[in-house]
């Protein structure tokens, strides 16, 4: 499996915009993208149902940076092998607010 990036805009009830980051190991950017929303959906039900936000997986992904009144644009979203532009170790999840 590769290190993969998966890149989604989002805008926020206020207007503001931006992109949210996921990276973890998979398969392919399909595979990437299918995790990615899998971890987002996860920590949106914890959240909604008062629970704690899954850790990080053992494959790497998470979605610690989780906030509600932010919509994500999965249709937009793009997946691709992770590039190391800011010296990140790998095993650090890098959510972009």
């Amino acid at each position: 499996m590769t290190y993969y990036e998966v890149n989604v805009p989002m805008r926020s009830v206020a207007g503001n915009s931006g992109i949210h980051v996921f990276t973890g190991m998979a398969a392919d950017p399909g595979a990437a993208l299918r995790i990615a929303q899998q971890t987002y959906r996860a920590a949106q039900e914890a959240q909604q149902a008062g629970r704690t936000i899954p850790g990080k997986r053992p494959d790497g992904w998470a979605a610690r940076g989780y906030r509600p009144g932010w919509q994500l644009d999965w249709r937009a979203a793009t997946a691709a092998l992770w590039k190391d532009l800011h010296g990140w170790p790998r095993n650090a999840i890098r959510t972009a607010w």
